[in-house]
């Protein structure tokens, strides 16, 4: 919730805190001075990591088992499907940047948060409805066993993905703004508080991975065993309770003044504007300028020096509103610098969707019994990625950091980039194991025969693709994190929504490239007397070839963000 620095500095005038206990820069909801000891913190994140626990239950309870439900219900092939769960989650990914510039922009997070959980709990309704449509009709087809009239009408299908896409959409005010708002919460010039935000990133995403882990386990048991309509309307309830806590925790949130600045975004933009329009400018009128306004060159500055053309005038005049300033010029730069990072993470994020598409499917063809009348849900193994991340978590917070912290003399331990390619190298050994795991079950369904026989278990126990799966949830816990942590400490302060809707855009962009992937490779590999990479005989697919592929591209990427990341100049020293 914005407040304007006019009516914010009115209001401090009228009720100021003693200093030792005074925030600076924060108000609360009604607008008035707030002390630490009555703010903010744990005591105001508790309420926001609540909230994010209930959408990620909500959020997993849907995408997990998606693609389940677009080859069963709706029919679809696996490749289609495939492609239809990757080009949905990757709009799920693109979208936060809308919410970003909104939030960031005119509404400010708080707002954008209420508004986001209402259209959430209007999605997440409608999905419940589609899917209970379909059970009701579905009863009917059994009785008249006519396999045509099972199938769902055009509009059914329509009006599943009209839900699924408004799901989408607001999953795209909401994930950017939540976080961003918990990490408001923590002053950065208090040293304890500072420490404290380093903290909640970590169990931050811990909290989430329960919620994760609690929904996979549940909902997917309960959308393959009793309905898919219960299993898509249990999640709307708890996103209903998710903004009640939200709303509650009102009182103890700290809210940033707002400046009368121009937008961020487009001062950002004009930046880059005004230095394409002076492109023919000379060095030593840069320099003059420079000279002219007193400005100090640093480190950070000798990057993109093109850029530092926006400080002279289009059209040669001194209006103020023509020319930028070097903190905006400073502010263009730090986003650049993000590009190199972004886009080299983007192999981490093509291996990512594999865990609730490809993995999901090679689960359903495996031994799943935990006992002679019991069998685990194919989607609920996608609950130990989350399982290593909470078992890791506490790891890496209090162990791990506290020795590289003595090692290094750094507080976080290890650089945010240095976490960040760890986590890069595991997903890529998480793509060999997948290839070698896949290949013994392709051996496996040889040895037995049952290369023709799709519908048959092959005696190969599921618990074989256990390794793949926590180490995609311990890459999380450094990649996943550090990324989160990194884009949103490096964004000019006025645009941490952005930082943090840029993070999740790496996956978006992610999801797209995979689709485009197995959309290609389909192509590629089908035809007449073939079997393509992505047959839906599982026991005549290749998806060993697949993660082969993935494990190159994965290898490429890391070797180049090694490239960019020891060259990356950090916008803040406290960032090293």
């Amino acid at each position: 919730m914005p407040i304007s620095s006019a009516a914010g500095s009115h209001l401090l005038d009228a009720e100021t805190p003693p200093l030792s206990d005074a925030v600076h820069g924060v108000v609360d909801f009604k607008g008035c001075p707030v002390t630490r000891s009555g703010s903010g913190c744990w005591k105001s994140a508790f309420f926001v990591i609540s909230v994010e626990v209930a959408e990620r239950f909500a959020y997993y309870g849907i995408s997990s088992n998606l693609i389940s439900y677009l080859t069963g219900p709706l029919g679809q092939s696996t490749a289609t499907a495939a492609e239809n769960v990757n080009v949905w989650t990757g709009t799920s990914g693109i979208l936060p940047l809308l919410g970003a510039f909104v939030a960031d922009s005119y509404l400010g997070r708080y707002r954008t948060i209420v508004i986001a959980s209402g259209l959430y709990i209007v999605a997440l309704g409608f999905l419940s409805l589609s899917a209970a449509l379909y059970s009701f009709k579905s009863s009917n087809c059994q009785i008249t066993a006519n396999t045509k009239a099972c199938s769902p009408p055009q509009f059914q299908k329509n009006f599943f993905f009209f839900s699924l896409y408004l799901f989408a959409l607001a999953q795209g005010g909401h994930k950017p703004c939540l976080q961003a708002f918990g990490a408001d919460q923590f002053d950065e010039q208090d040293q304890n508080e500072c420490k404290d935000k380093s903290s909640f990133f970590n169990w931050w995403y811990f909290s989430m991975s329960s919620g994760i882990i609690v929904a996979i386990f549940v909902l997917s048991y309960i959308q393959d065993n009793l309905s898919w309509g219960l299993g898509f309307g249990i999640p709307c309830v708890v996103m209903c309770l998710a903004l009640v806590i939200f709303l509650l925790g009102t009182m103890t949130y700290r809210f940033h003044i707002q400046s009368d600045e121009r937008n961020p975004f487009m001062r950002i933009c004009r930046v880059f504007l005004n230095a394409a329009r002076n492109w023919q400018t000379t060095p030593t009128t840069i320099s003059e300028e420079e000279e002219a306004q007193g400005i100090l060159p640093y480190q950070g500055s000798e990057q993109f020096k093109f850029l530092n053309k926006a400080l002279v005038a289009p059209d040669g005049s001194k209006e103020d509103r023509k020319v930028c300033t070097i903190t905006e010029i400073e502010e263009a730069k730090a986003v650049l610098r993000l590009v190199p990072i972004w886009t080299t993470c983007l192999g981490y994020a093509v291996v990512f969707p594999q865990s609730s598409t490809l993995f999901t499917k090679q689960g359903v063809t495996m031994d799943r019994s935990i006992m002679s009348n019991l069998q685990i849900p194919a989607a609920s193994l996608q609950s130990f990625i989350g399982l290593g991340i909470v078992g890791f978590i506490p790891i890496y917070d209090r162990i791990l950091v506290p020795i590289a912290r003595a090692i290094t003399r750094r507080p976080s331990g290890i650089t945010m980039l240095q976490r960040i390619g760890t986590g890069i190298f595991l997903s890529f050994l998480s793509m060999v194991i997948a290839a070698l795991i896949e290949r013994e079950r392709l051996k496996t369904a040889v040895k037995y025969g049952l290369v023709d026989v799709p519908k048959a278990t092959v005696p190969m126990s599921v618990w074989w693709l256990l390794p793949q799966y926590l180490l995609f949830g311990i890459a999380d816990v450094f990649t996943m994190v550090g990324l989160q942590e990194f884009f949103y400490d490096q964004v000019p302060n006025k645009l941490k929504s952005f930082g943090l809707a840029l993070y999740l855009s790496i996956f978006g962009v992610g999801n797209f490239l995979s689709s485009f992937l197995i959309s290609v490779v389909e192509k590629a590999t089908s035809g007449p007397g073939r079997d393509s990479w992505f047959s839906d005989n599982l026991n005549r697919a290749h998806f060993d070839y697949f993660y082969w592929l993935l494990a190159g591209l994965s290898a490429a990427a890391f070797a180049a963000y090694l490239y960019f990341a020891n060259s990356y100049i950090y916008n803040r020293r406290n960032s090293v």
